[in-house]
């Protein structure tokens, strides 16, 4: 077992093997998360091309970006799954592991043999997580589900970007939904099957999985009858919450939360105590009502200053604010620079740097371990779990 030098403390998952059926985003999200922590994870591939998400582009040293950032920390196994003898290695590390993910089309892994309900007979230890776009039944069971597609079933696009242009957020939230629920869906099951002795089944999907994360939007219109509106990078229900522009023609970001800020905000930044007593901005309602006068007023102070004179301002007044990064401007934040959050990475094209995982425990150092080329473990694997040569040729 791997321990900590000078710690003494083991990995919170050293020992547990996760066997994951994944590509693209969410389940090798989800997997990551449990590497991060320590668990083996063996990723099982299409032989050849492997994981599709390995295609998406070349930008990192000629690896996909996301690939890069799903995978560190894993093993590569190549199976083909219409092989009865891969079927039987499948089977094998499935007969050893304590966690099973897969995010296969809908009905492909029940095809195969390996049904949640065949494996919790066979191995009723094993935690089984299958992740899918709209879950294993109803209607829209068998609707291919991009992330954008569920972006747009679950309403998010109908509510994100201008008045004019509906937009889909900038990553993969439902991807990236999906699999952190999977993730913490695992680790309950982990933690009750040491209570238990018994694993469990669970599915998550991409559907339901932004549908909670849509909660305010959907109490707002479900009660309030209507759908927030698009407001571009301003809030649908909270003014002044925004960009606004600087006299250098940079964007300012803040947001005002209560009374006390918006007195703060009148007298400290825009110095006009008047607008304190002033009925249009009596309220966040009021001042949501009236924010194009109130933009007018804040656009006029903020043209005589520059960007930095206006977070001054902001910061002495503890108004929160920001500024517009571009992502090279985030990667050299000086925030991540002094709390050490990059790491080098090994990979099949060299070292890259990467984002130290964001739950920081006090004596855990995360696994960041390198990203694997295609079935790169695929003989050692198999080696491991008792396979001779012979099968190994028929995979």
């Amino acid at each position: 077992m791997k321990y900590l030098l000078g710690s003494g403390s083991m990995l919170p998952l050293e020992g547990i093997t996760v066997v994951s059926l994944e590509q693209a985003v969410a389940a090798p999200f989800a997997s990551r998360q449990l590497a991060d922590l320590g668990a083996r994870v063996i990723k099982v591939e299409r032989p050849g091309s492997g994981d599709f998400a390995r295609n998406y582009d070349s930008t990192v040293h000629g690896m996909s970006s996301h690939f890069v950032w799903l995978n560190r920390s894993k093993e590569s196994l190549t199976l083909d799954l219409k092989q009865d003898a891969a079927k039987m290695v499948l089977d094998k590390l499935l007969s050893e592991a304590d966690v099973f993910i897969q995010n296969l089309a809908p009905g492909a892994v029940d095809r195969l043999g390996f049904s949640s309900s065949i494996l919790k007979e066979k191995y009723p230890q094993l935690v089984i997580c299958g992740i899918s776009g709209y879950g294993t039944f109803g209607p829209y069971m068998d609707k291919k589900a991009y992330d954008l597609l569920i972006q747009c079933e679950a309403g998010v696009v109908s509510i994100t970007g201008t008045e004019d242009t509906p937009s889909k957020a900038g990553i993969s939230i439902a991807d990236i939904a999906a699999g952190m629920y999977a993730y913490s869906g695992i680790l309950t099951a982990l933690i009750s099957r040491f209570r238990t002795g018994k694993g469990k089944v669970m599915e998550v999907s991409m559907l339901e999985a932004l549908g909670e994360w849509m909660g305010y939007p959907l109490y707002y219109s479900g009660y309030g009858g209507t759908d927030p509106k698009r407001t571009g990078a301003n809030h649908a229900t909270i003014y002044p919450y925004g960009p606004f522009l600087a006299g250098d023609g940079k964007l300012v970001f803040l947001g005002i939360q209560n009374e006390r800020e918006w007195e703060r905000f009148c007298t400290q930044v825009l110095e006009k105590s008047e607008l304190t007593t002033d009925r249009r901005f009596h309220s966040n309602a009021f001042r949501v009502s009236n924010s194009s006068i109130l933009k007018e007023m804040i656009d006029v102070v903020f043209q005589k200053m520059n960007s930095s004179e206006i977070i001054e301002k902001l910061e002495k007044a503890k108004i929160a604010n920001a500024h517009l990064n571009t992502l090279a401007e985030f990667i050299n934040h000086p925030q991540l620079k002094i709390r050490k959050r990059w790491q080098e990475v090994d990979s099949p094209a060299g070292k890259i740097n990467a984002l130290i995982p964001p739950v920081t425990f006090e004596d855990v150092e995360p696994v960041m371990n390198p990203i694997p080329d295609v079935g790169e473990h695929t003989e050692s694997i198999l080696k491991e779990f008792g396979f001779e040569n012979q099968i190994i040729g028929k995979i």
